[in-house]
């Protein structure tokens, strides 16, 4: 277990250190769409279809609706029927300082289980999600350098998944509202039966530094959702469905980093009301398995540091207040802290809610 442990914390600090020093080269929302195996990897071939094709049909499909969009930089980790390593396709979202990475797979079971799930990498864990993980990081055997890129990891080892885990989960949020709004248009948009948001150690996920998800579209192995998953047309809604959840998630995104709510007043001026009395903004800073006290020196001298804990993780926040204007300049504040992935949330009596329905209650 210490193996492990000393080897993905190792990682992660070499990792990291590359990314902290990666200069975006463009000020557009970049998206690193992943199809998952490829080459003499076919993934999984349920009911006699290939995984492989399917999900970089439906990747390609969404990169193209994604690049009609000006502010959208779209980045493939493949294009073509070739294999990728399973580090490479996380280097290549981190090299890009993406804002975004998603993961498209298709999923197989010996029963006739089906429905879509999407993954997000976090600590709570369940032998089925372990069966689902073990199935995809197996890949790693299919790579050449795997004892080297991968030392002391096994697959088959649940310990090994718990190691990836840690210090990983900064993006936890931000991967969950993306992962929520996919499921909801798989389930909302096109009916297909809903398995859920799920937490688990993907490698493919514990590589990037961004919010990342990785998409089972279906079962291959259920033989009417494997027609669906091949043919055109389920490939197209899938695609779609992926994309317009993206967009949701950049517009949630944008809402967050918006300078006020302007508003036209009966004096036909326009002014600047921020002060919303039934909510309570806070600045996220941190999500993190490891409980930390609330004092300025855990958290680079900033006060107002409040913790959460939901399951097994401990939230973190900055500030806490009513004004929009002043939650924004708290939110300031902790980027200029080194907290470049902070985030402001909203809160209406003590219950989370999205920041776009807080916004539209009554202000002053």
């Amino acid at each position: 277990m210490q193996t492990y442990i000393k080897y993905f914390l190792l990682s992660f600090i070499v990792l990291l250190t590359t990314y902290s020093f990666a200069q975006k080269t463009t000020d557009k929302f970049v998206v690193v769409l992943d199809a998952g195996h490829g080459g003499k990897d076919p993934g999984n071939l349920g009911s006699g279809f290939k995984e492989k094709d399917i999900a970089l049909s439906i990747v390609l499909k969404i990169g193209a609706a994604l690049e009609t969009y000006k502010d959208i930089k779209v980045i493939y980790t493949r294009k073509t029927d070739v294999f990728v390593d399973l580090h490479m396709r996380g280097a290549i979202a981190n090299k890009a300082d993406a804002d975004l990475f998603v993961s498209v797979h298709c999923n197989s079971f010996h029963t006739q289980v089906h429905g879509t799930e999407t993954f997000v990498l976090g600590t709570k864990r369940s032998e089925t999600n372990f069966n689902v993980a073990k199935m995809e990081n197996e890949v790693i055997f299919l790579e050449e350098d795997h004892e080297k890129n991968y030392e002391g990891f096994d697959p088959n080892n649940p310990e090994s998944l718990i190691g990836i885990t840690l210090m990983m989960e900064d993006y936890l949020d931000q991967s969950i509202l993306l992962a929520s709004y996919i499921q909801d248009n798989f389930t909302n948009k096109l009916k297909r039966r809903n398995r859920g948001v799920k937490q688990e150690g993907f490698i493919v996920l514990h590589q990037t530094y961004m919010p990342s998800v990785l998409v089972e579209t279906g079962f291959l192995s259920y033989k009417k959702e494997g027609v669906y998953l091949n043919s055109r047309r389920g490939q197209t809604e899938m695609g779609i469905a992926i994309k317009d959840a993206i967009l949701k998630y950049k517009e949630n995104l944008n809402l967050s980093f918006d300078d006020s709510v302007i508003v036209e007043t009966t004096r036909g001026a326009e002014e600047s009301l921020t002060v919303y009395p039934e909510i309570t903004f806070k600045v996220q800073i941190a999500a993190s398995s490891r409980k930390l006290m609330p004092k300025p020196y855990n958290f680079n001298g900033l006060n107002e540091i409040s913790r959460d804990r939901i399951g097994n993780i401990y939230k973190y926040f900055y500030g806490a207040t009513s004004d929009y204007s002043k939650i924004k300049e708290q939110q300031n504040e902790a980027l200029k802290k080194g907290y470049d992935t902070c985030f402001i949330v909203a809160f209406r009596n003590g219950e989370k809610i999205s920041l776009t329905q807080a916004l539209k209650t009554p202000s002053n």
